[in-house]
């Protein structure tokens, strides 16, 4: 049984497979080391939309963060406002359009996008791909001049896509380090330790699910086999999981009818993989979250989700997934191609940019 880290988050910063990292003896699970709690301005670009203003409010409560920068094309400044009249120590500022972005950014040491459109029903995740492929373009392009050594999350579906041509973008400005960028899939472990605690009548905080793959349909893949604590499942709930857990965005998307995504749930999950890097950079050890980053796990897949260790400069370690039984070996098999070819089309975004849409 691996040691865990515990925060404001029900068991956030994971612990890695048991396979994978030895335990450190003499830590009590639950406990932390004391560590100094540094100076830490966060920058959120999309702060105004359904996933920033919760995602915002979530960090202005966040006691590693001295410094809250919000930014968004329009009605960012009344945000500020709102949040800023919570009584926690955070200082909050605005920047409103592409001309204040670089005031946002400046200092910065993680950075979080969600700017974008959100799904609407019928959609699927790679529908976003047109607009938002833009959109966190020219965000990445703005932190790259301005904050170029910051750790940068993002947040934007399709995160299969967008991590990819965020990576792209960092690599034409030179700035590029794949420890400091990462695609956020936290939602999904969220949401495989809630049906898993639910259906095993497990105590919540007690549950750890790996995620491993992408952040969109079959190739999000949950490890239920190496579900903490050990739990067994008929063939027939892994499927029923699997599948629950991959189409879990969509069902809140329909739910809304039409009226927005899942934004709070992802909200606290961003705010939750916020919080472990932070930990990660105050050098608090041990610190593990399944998250999108540049990968070696796979042969001729570059970027892939499972569980990293986080430390003072982003990413640390990549871990393998460990072993997978019959089921989840079908499934990760069968995810493999779709993913490679939604990372390649973000690549092909940044290297083969698409041509202007003539003007009407």
């Amino acid at each position: 049984m691996q040691t865990q880290q515990r925060t404001g988050f029900a068991r956030v910063g994971r612990a890695a497979p048991v396979a994978a990292v030895p335990r450190r003896a003499g830590r009590a699970q639950g406990r932390r080391t004391t560590v100094q709690v540094e100076a830490r301005k966060v920058a959120l670009l999309g702060a105004a939309g359904g996933i920033g203003q919760p995602l915002a409010l979530l960090l202005k409560m966040n006691r590693m963060v001295t410094e809250l920068a919000l930014y968004d094309i329009a009605n960012v400044a009344g945000v500020a406002a709102d949040i800023s009249h919570c009584n926690t120590p955070v200082k909050v500022t605005s920047a409103t359009g592409p001309e204040e972005l670089p005031n946002a950014l400046k200092g910065a040491e993680l950075i979080l996008i969600p700017a974008g459109v959100p799904r609407k029903p019928g959609m699927t995740r790679d529908d976003l791909f047109n607009t938002n492929a833009g959109i966190v373009k020219a965000l990445v392009e703005a932190v790259a001049k301005h904050a170029p050594g910051a750790v940068i999350q993002i947040v934007t579906n399709p995160v299969n896509s967008t991590v990819p041509i965020a990576a792209e973008t960092l690599k034409k400005a030179g700035v590029y380090d794949p420890r400091k960028l990462m695609g956020v899939t936290s939602l999904d472990i969220v949401r495989a330790n809630t049906f898993v605690a639910e259906a095993k009548g497990l105590d919540m905080k007690d549950v750890d699910v790996p995620v491993v793959g992408g952040h969109a349909g079959a190739t999000i893949l949950p490890l239920l086999s190496q579900t903490t604590p050990p739990v067994a499942f008929s063939e027939a709930e892994k499927k029923v999981l699997t599948e629950k857990i991959q189409n879990a965005g969509t069902v809140v998307v329909e739910a809304k009818a039409g009226k927005g995504s899942a934004t709070l749930s992802m909200a606290y999950a961003a705010a939750r993989m916020a919080e472990s890097t932070l930990l990660g950079l105050n050098g608090e050890p041990n610190i593990y979250e399944c998250t999108f980053v540049q990968s070696d796990v796979v042969p001729g897949v570059p970027f892939f989700s499972s569980k990293v260790l986080l430390g003072p400069h982003g990413v640390a370690k990549v871990l393998g997934v460990g072993e997978m039984d019959a089921f989840e070996k079908a499934s990760f098999d069968a995810m493999v191609p779709q993913l490679k070819t939604e990372i390649q089309k973000g690549v092909e975004f940044v290297l083969s940019p698409p041509a202007p849409t003539p003007a009407a």
